[in-house]
């Protein structure tokens, strides 16, 4: 295919999805079990009601948003409060549960607290292994009344954390692109798609966000300056810099995306300067950019590796879009998927085990993928007579966001990697797209 019809083609595409560190754990903190293999369901929790010692703090619904909570993660389902044989609202954190009591009714796990203070709670909670009958994690949260079902959230993501060493990801944020104000605007909501908020008003065409490791701040693509594509930063706290970045570079280069490497200190950017769009490495500030990729061909959705030694792209170099990976320095360049299909959008996984990325089957569908870096085992993830695109991984590897038409327009949705409990995170107007998982809350 030549190589403007190419390129017309990927910016064709691009505007149809737009309509369209702790302290050291002390002994009864640390893990009893941790879990290898990511995609294991096997715990059951037994959720106390809380005491309200704050007085006037609705302890039931607590007990809903972190029932709610650790069934998102995946790993857990939380018991119904009718089946509990020991007392269902928790007494003291001073004294020993009675570990039998548990155990008939499945407990792996018992969650008990106390909810103190006035204007400012003080949440105290512990969590149980029932099997050991020990004590995993002791901790407070404190914050407003308003900020309960946050902390909900927070205390499910210890529970997992507790029971597998890695931290449940409730708590965490996803940013996408929806048209429900009229134009495509970057939004942010809540890992279960609660909260949903509106992050730009320009009433131009923005996309692709894609978080920075803290958190901070997101890069996304607009039309707002010269109704070309250029690169600009949200910042909603640190030093960094927000609007427009790349400003140094030729007036009529196009910058179609951008991501952080893992350490937040540089960035690829997909810049079209002479041609094709290429892949570039730059710093954070978006100063000193240096060509990654030289080809005549379209080079376009890099992903860093967790280590931040390889970037994982498509190019049609060799006729279709395909997958490569090419080392940080621009060296080692290799072809990672074969077969003479069209493969798009990798993703590669926090812990370094998977690349996940779109593939086109049948009539133009699009199904969900992954990949191991090296090329090996590649295999469907979530497959759908309507097409699932775009994927992006959270923080623990355990799940993956992707949009998806299933509805009759595009919405996100979240799925374990295993390819069960998949649910619906958008609804409510316009379409929404390009999903981006966000790091840890810190």
């Amino acid at each position: 295919m030549p190589i403007r019809v190419c390129l017309l083609v990927l910016v064709l595409a691009l505007l149809g999805a737009f309509a369209a560190v702790p302290p050291p754990a002390r002994a009864q903190d640390r893990p009893a079990v941790v879990v290898t293999d990511p995609t294991a369901r096997s715990y059951q929790a037994a959720i106390q009601e809380f005491a309200d010692e704050a007085g006037g703090f609705d302890v039931p619904q607590f007990r809903q948003q972190l029932s709610d909570a650790l069934d998102f993660s995946g790993v857990f389902r939380s018991i119904d409060l009718a089946a509990f044989l020991a007392p269902r609202r928790t007494g003291s954190l001073g004294a020993s549960i009675s570990c039998p009591d548990w155990r008939p009714i499945g407990a792996d796990a018992v969650v008990e607290g106390v909810v103190s203070g006035s204007s400012t709670l003080a949440i105290d909670f512990r969590v149980w292994d029932v099997a050991r009958c020990a004590v995993l994690r002791h901790k407070q949260y404190t914050g407003g009344r308003g900020d309960s079902r946050q902390i909900a959230r927070r205390i499910a993501d210890d529970v997992v954390e507790a029971f597998t060493g890695t931290r449940g990801v409730a708590g965490t944020e996803i940013a996408y692109v929806s048209t429900r104000s009229g134009t495509p605007e970057i939004w942010v909501m809540n890992a279960d798609g609660s909260q949903a908020r509106q992050a730009t008003r320009n009433r131009s065409i923005n996309g692709f966000p894609s978080w920075s490791p803290d958190g901070n701040s997101i890069l996304y693509m607009s039309y707002l300056f010269q109704r070309s594509p250029r690169l600009f930063r949200l910042v909603r706290a640190g030093p960094a810099k927000a609007g427009r970045l790349l400003e140094g570079l030729d007036p009529k280069a196009a910058v179609y995306r951008g991501v952080y490497d893992p350490s937040g200190q540089r960035m690829a950017v997909v810049v079209s300067r002479d041609g094709a769009p290429e892949i570039y490495v730059v710093d954070a500030d978006g100063r000193n950019p240096r060509r990654l990729t030289r080809h005549q061909a379209i080079d376009v959705s890099p992903s860093w590796s967790p280590d931040g030694r390889r970037i994982a792209f498509v190019s049609d170099r060799t006729g279709n879009p395909n997958l490569y990976v090419i080392h940080a320095d621009g060296s080692q360049l290799r072809r990672l998927t074969f077969g003479g299909g069209y493969s798009t959008s990798p993703a590669w996984s926090p812990d370094g085990r998977w690349i996940a990325y779109e593939t086109r089957v049948g009539g133009g569908q699009f199904d969900i993928w992954r990949i191991d870096p090296e090329g090996q085992g590649a295999a469907p993830i979530v497959t759908h007579p309507r097409s699932d695109e775009s994927p992006t991984w959270a923080p623990d590897s355990r799940k993956l966001a992707f949009q998806s038409r299933r509805t009759g327009r595009s919405e996100i949705f979240a799925i374990d990697l295993d390819g069960g409990n998949l649910q619906q995170l958008t609804e409510g107007g316009g379409e929404s797209t390009a999903p981006h998982w966000g790091p840890y809350p810190r």
